[in-house]
């Protein structure tokens, strides 16, 4: 197995290359593009309960949540140390890490937006859970836990789950929002994404779900159609010191988010969600406030927001439409699952 880094000089990150995650096993369906309904269980599914993997182990016959030890990892603790030299002046370095597979429900049938409210706030406190144990190591630098739903963005099985990198580098994106909070904070001593808050509730047209300790909301700057923003109003570095108040308040904005995104062409919206949250690399992150980004890829049913030439080739994103138009489609459907509302 390959674990390494390789430095890209001209954009100043690391290149993660995994070459043996190109055989991991490919169960997706094409739920994006219509409801196919899914059996509760499925024999061939390697996340479903009593199933064995492709490592070979078999699922325990959980109920709940279940985490394991990702069977492809992109990064591993065993590493090797002594990586082939680069040539000329490139360099490269181990990956390190641990990678996981959380899943949310032994149902193969359902998302994050068909679980109950319960079993959302039991999901977070698991995440929360899993970036305090992973995030203590020392050798750990960054803890990015992510979903990716839908065969669309790249998804290999269907069963609900998300994914954790714990690694010995700090994800780019992160190192960068990490770095423009800190040169807020210290130029203005206000955090960066209160002030972002504040923004949107004063003007109010692009927020989506709110309550007393949570708010969601499409961003002035969405790059995204419906790219959906979901934090906690009081800044906290992570999960790791979210209360239960504030836990139970943001998974039901959380859940609601998921049930409109679901109801808004009544077909399991596909995204990618990640989680910034502060690196755990032992420096102090002034500015930094943690919250979920949604970053869904289609601007119509079947209609993909490519990312071509001024995306990939310049680094800019040109959106083909109005975050204030995206944010009143998203208003106007029904808070209730629509399967609940056809099953009813």
């Amino acid at each position: 197995m390959t674990f390494e880094q390789r430095w890209h000089p001209l954009r100043e990150e690391w290149v993660v290359i995994a070459a043996h995650r190109q055989d991991r096993p490919w169960s997706g369906d094409e739920a994006h593009l219509g409801d196919k309904p899914r059996p509760p269980y499925d024999p061939n599914c390697y996340l479903c309960p009593g199933n064995r993997r492709v490592s070979g182990k078999q699922n325990p016959n959980y109920e709940g949540i279940f985490v394991f030890d990702n069977d492809h990892p992109c990064v591993a603790m065993d590493a090797p140390v002594d990586v082939p030299p680069p040539p000329g002046f490139y360099q490269n370095r181990p990956a390190r890490g641990i990678a996981r597979v959380l899943c949310y429900t032994p149902r193969h049938d359902l998302a994050l937006a068909e679980l109950t409210l319960p079993e959302v706030v039991a999901l977070i406190r698991a995440w929360r859970e899993q970036y305090i144990d992973l995030g203590s190591r020392e050798e750990i630098a960054h803890v990015l836990i992510f979903e990716n739903k839908g065969e669309v963005v790249g998804v290999s099985n269907p069963h609900p789950h998300c994914q954790i990198y714990a690694t010995n580098f700090v994800f780019k994106t992160i190192e960068n929002e990490a770095a423009i909070c800190r040169r807020h904070w210290e130029r203005y001593r206000r955090v960066l994404f209160q002030e972002i808050i504040a923004t949107e509730k004063a003007d109010g047209r692009r927020i989506l779900v709110e309550n007393d300790g949570a708010i969601a909301f499409i961003p002035y700057f969405a790059r995204y159609a419906y790219e959906t923003f979901v934090a906690p109003k009081e800044t906290h570095l992570s999960l790791a010191t979210l209360s239960e108040r504030e836990i139970t308040e943001l998974a039901a904005v959380l859940h609601e988010v998921c049930i409109r995104f679901d109801n808004l062409w009544e077909i399991p919206f596909p995204y990618v969600l990640a989680l910034h949250q502060a690196p755990t690399d032992g420096h102090d992150y002034p500015g930094f406030h943690f919250h979920m980004e949604f970053h869904p890829p289609l601007r119509k049913p079947n209609l993909l927001k490519y990312l071509a030439g001024p995306e990939i080739g310049g680094g800019s994103f040109i959106s083909d439409t109005s975050p204030e138009a995206k944010a009143a489609e998203l208003q106007a459907v029904s808070k209730m699952h629509y399967k609940k509302r056809t099953s009813s």
